[in-house]
């Protein structure tokens, strides 16, 4: 296991390279999504099944990865989901019917649920080893990674085709996972100092009923904060194409902004953490998560929606990691896994509830649903405020 702050350094620049390897690409298939629409001849609704697929495969793994991860270690697991992430991400341009597209998103997401819950299980043990709120940081690398994935499609829609596209990003994938886990699988899970020293002492304990319902409420909270995500992932971009007439670099740029939003407020989370504490941070995030979303979904111009898009990645950028962070360090890989099966399953819902909400009123109308649970975490979050140590 690392040893001294240069290994815990080191630990922390391969962890932070799997975060945003993840956002780079999954952006990078989510600006691709009009294309593979029409080459599909997809309905609104009938997109959003097949893009339930993705959600449903990361949701179907996470508690199985849960138990890898405390079987074998978060860090190998983090390797070889990384590995499937990247090969899996080539195959939706292969597909010309939605039924195949949803079959071939099921093993995109089982990839993308993996990997999410191995690295943040390592970056919790990492987090309590080093005693300082860093856990938004990792998740500015996945936002960082995201806005960079989103800015290249947006430049290459016009030039390379979907599948030219991935495949690209399937071996960037690979090249990157060959060098960032070669330093991963050099190190153990760090442990906390004031941690026994026998690996049976070492073993979480099994959780009682007030922590399991503790990890239950930070799911919520994860699950309303991921609806956001997954929603303008999914979402922003056929919107701004479809109801505002956006040039498609334009449409794909929404989703950057919001990643790049996402990222600045991620990267001033630590500080945000440290001075505000836990409580205040998610109130005021879904506080302005919501009214953010409000505009950038009922803007009557391309302009306003995409500030609306940056307000909302601002609010909702540390609100997630807090909630996965609490329940890992409540009940380790497990909480985690808990924390992120309630969170995707927030993209479990959004896909398919947009799709048929954008058929029975408007994609705008449908979207309005994202600032709505934004509210509901801040609510809930401010109820846990004496669970949560701030």
């Amino acid at each position: 296991m690392p040893g001294d702050s240069h290994d815990l350094t080191r630990l922390r620049i391969a962890l932070t390279t799997f975060f945003a390897l993840d956002g780079f690409v999954f952006a990078g298939w989510v600006v691709r999504i009009p294309a593979i629409k029409a080459q599909t001849g997809a309905s609104a609704s009938t997109l959003g099944l097949a893009l339930l697929g993705v959600s449903a495969g990361a949701v179907v793994t996470m508690m199985f990865t849960g138990r890898l991860c405390r079987r074998y270690g978060s860090h190998p697991v983090t390797v070889v989901c990384g590995i499937l992430l990247s090969l899996s991400v080539a195959l939706p341009p292969l597909t010309h019917s939605t039924w195949a597209l949803g079959a071939v998103l099921l093993i995109f997401g089982a990839a993308y649920g993996g990997i999410n819950v191995a690295f943040n299980s390592a970056a919790v043990d990492l987090v309590a080893v080093l005693r300082r709120p860093i856990m938004p940081s990792f998740h500015a690398a996945f936002s960082l990674g995201g806005m960079i994935g989103a800015g290249l499609g947006g430049l290459v829609a016009g030039s390379l085709s979907p599948t030219r596209h991935l495949l690209g990003l399937t071996v960037i994938g690979l090249l990157v996972t060959a060098v960032a886990g070669r330093a991963l699988l050099r190190y153990e899970s760090p442990v906390p100092q004031s941690a026994p020293g026998p690996a049976e002492e070492r073993a979480p304990r099994r959780p009682d009923s007030r922590t399991r319902r503790l990890v239950v409420v930070f799911g919520l909270i994860a699950l309303c904060t991921a609806y956001g995500e997954g929603a303008l992932a999914d979402w922003g971009t056929l919107h701004l194409e479809q109801d505002l007439d956006a040039h498609p670099g334009i449409a794909a740029a929404g989703y950057s902004c919001f990643a790049f939003a996402m990222t600045i407020g991620r990267l001033c989370g630590t500080t945000l953490l440290e001075r505000l504490g836990r409580t205040r941070t998610v109130v005021a995030g879904g506080t302005m998560a919501a009214v953010g979303m409000l505009v950038g979904s009922l803007a009557p111009s391309v302009w306003a929606a995409l500030v609306g898009f940056a307000v909302t990645g601002i609010g909702l950028a540390n609100i997630f990691p807090i909630a996965v962070e609490r329940a890992g360090a409540l009940a380790g890989p497990s909480g985690v896994a808990v924390a992120s099966t309630f969170g995707y399953g927030g993209m479990l819902l959004g896909p398919p509830a947009i799709g048929f909400m954008a058929d029975w009123f408007s994609l705008p109308i449908a979207l309005t649903s994202v600032a709505t649970l934004a509210a509901v975490a801040a609510v809930i979050g401010y109820g846990t405020r004496r669970a949560t140590a701030d």
